[in-house]
Parts: structure tokens; sequence; C-alpha cells
């Protein structure tokens, strides 16, 4: 005959185990953005251009050649230029355009704020429109409102957006005439509004300059609706398919026997279950937007980040596309790491 016992062991205090889950948020988020580092650091030295011959020209002597491959720090070995690298962007400092003359950075901190106001406008329509129609399908599955979000996805899937871009020019600027030509405010309004925030619409506002808030309204309409259209569709399907998971859940069925209405059963029961996935679903989708606008700005005209990594990648400026693809993943990052604090506010479960 055996006698069993057991001993209880204390718990870990609750602080310590924010502290452990916090440092172990943090470790994933470093080693990530070392390995992205990586990454674009051998990115950066596979690309088949020589960074020499893209600032001086291809007819000068081997001198001058030799005199820029050095001042580069081409001439040391690869892993000491590595941790050059590394040391130069912990300082944010990515080098110098040889197309501006300019410190990456601050080309950056000049073109960036367009492409986050474009890509803001567009989740905002994608979501706006995107989750009520996905939750409406949801709910009238096999109506005509659930053909149409279908409809909607399989085109906005489909459709390769800059071929939708080059087609809403083609009909609304070149033949109707309704929607103004590139750029994010009218040659006339340009310089007039040089607000703290970057977003020019905004920035228009604060300083109560209504001509220059509608010019550049009237140019970010256009790249919004082609951006927000795909954003819709893949919104739409994804809250359409959330909704009809809630909705087939046991405790949907004894809210409705409780006597609850369809309204409080939808956005009250299924609806709140269903936040955490949707904000995945569009943190997801608003990287994708700050990464895809390339396209988008190129087509329109739209002087963003995007068109300012298409220009850099064409004349072979690796310090620009470095830096720009650089700030794309950092942000791509720290969204995600955002979405990790929402979930725990929205759902105390996951705590």
């Amino acid at each position: 005959m055996s006698v069993g016992f057991s001993v209880d062991w204390p718990e870990a205090p609750s602080w310590l185990s924010t502290v452990r889950k916090v440092g172990t948020s943090l470790g994933v988020v470093v080693v990530t953005l070392f390995g992205l580092l990586v990454i674009t650091f051998v990115v950066g030295r596979m690309v088949p251009a020589d960074p020499v011959i893209a600032i001086i020209g291809d007819q000068a002597d081997q001198a001058a050649y030799q005199r820029v491959y050095e001042q580069l720090g081409l001439d040391r070995p690869l892993y000491q230029q590595f941790f050059g690298y590394v040391r130069d962007v912990l300082h944010f400092d990515f080098g110098r355009s040889h197309l501006s003359r300019n410190e990456v950075a601050t080309d950056i901190a000049r073109v960036f704020p367009a492409t986050v106001e474009l890509a803001t406008a567009a989740l905002l329509i994608g979501t706006l429109l995107g989750v009520p129609l996905g939750v409406v399908a949801a709910v009238r599955r096999g109506s005509w409102i659930d053909q149409l979000a279908r409809v909607v996805g399989l085109v906005g899937y489909s459709t390769p957006i800059f071929w939708l871009g080059m087609i809403v020019i083609l009909i609304f600027y070149a033949w109707l005439g309704w929607i103004p030509a590139g750029n994010r405010v009218g040659l006339y309004y340009e310089g007039l509004v040089e607000g703290p925030t970057g977003f020019l619409v905004l920035d228009a506002v604060l300083a109560q300059e209504w001509d220059v808030a509608k010019s550049a309204l009237g140019h970010l309409v256009a790249p919004a609706l082609v951006l927000g259209w795909a954003n819709m569709a893949y919104i739409s399907r994804m809250s359409r398919s959330f909704m009809l998971e809630q909705l087939n859940q046991e405790y949907i069925l004894t809210a409705q026997a409780k006597g609850a209405t369809n309204r409080s059963v939808i956005w009250r029961h299924a609806f709140a279950n269903m936040r955490v996935q949707l904000l995945t679903v569009i943190a997801l989708a608003y990287c994708g937007l700050l990464d895809g606008t390339v396209l988008i700005e190129t087509v329109f005209g739209w002087p963003g980040l995007g068109q300012y990594l298409t220009t850099a990648l064409f004349f072979a400026d690796m310090n620009a596309v470095l830096g720009a693809v650089l700030l794309i993943g950092v942000i791509s990052v720290a969204i995600n790491l955002l979405c990790d604090v929402a979930y725990r506010l929205l759902d105390p479960r996951t705590k």
C-alpha cells in the first residue's frame, strides 16, 4: 500500500507573469527586427546593380570608381559591412540617396505621410463598407445581398489593382473629367499648407484652408476608392465567414430562446465574439495597404513612399530602397504588436 501526496507549489506573482510575457514579446520583436535587418542587407548585396556606377555613372575613370568604392565601405569584409549597416540603422542613418542627394531618412519623412494618408483612407472605406456587407450577407445567407457580397469579393480578388486604377483614370479623368490629375493637390495650392501631421486633408482643415482641403480631398478620392475596393472585398469575405461561424454556435440558440431580438443577437453577441478575428484581418489589411500602394501611387502619380521606392528601384538607388523596405517591415511588426495588446483589451480570455 502506498500513500500518495502532492506538493502545492506557490504560484508566481501576477506581476512576474506579466513581466515574463512582456519580455517574451519584446524578445520576439527584437529577433524579428534583426532578421529583417539581415534580409534587407543580403538583398542589397545580391541585387545585380553596382551602387558606385549608379552614383558616378559609367563614364568615370577607374580612380574615381575606386575612391567612391572605398567611401561606401565596399572594400571591407562583408561582416564588417553588415555590422556597420546595423550601427547606422540603429542611429536612424539609412545613408544618402544619390538621386535626391538628401539623407534617406529625410526623404522618407517627407513622402511617408502621403502613403499613410492614402492607406488610412482606403482602410476606412474598406472597413466601413466591407464589415456591414459581410455581416448582412451572413445573416441573410442565400439572399441577393449574399450574392452581391460574393460577387464583390470575387471581382475584388480577381481584378489586378493597377489595371483597375488605369481604367478609373481612363474613364473618370480622360473621358468624363470628374477627377483631377495626379499629385496630392492642385498645382495652384502646392506649398500653401504645411501642417504638423503631414496628412494634407487634415492639415488643411486644421488651418481652415478650405480650398486646399477640397482640392486635396478630390485628389485623394480616386486612389483611395481603388485601394478601398480591393480591401472591401477581402474584409467583407472574412466578415461573412466569421459571422457564419458565430451564428452556428449554441449560445446564439440560447440567446434566441431567451427572447433576445435579432439585432441584439447579431451585434451584441455574435459580432462581439468575432471582434478579435476581425481585428486581425483589418490589421493585416492595413499592413498590405502600406506595402501595396506601390502600384497605385505609380499609376495615380501619388507622391508617397511607393512612388519613391519605385523610382529608387529604377535608378538602382539601393540606400533609398533598403530604407523604404526596412520602414515597411518595422511598421508591420509594430502593427502586429499593437494587435496583441488590443486582443487583451477586447477579449479578457486571451490574458
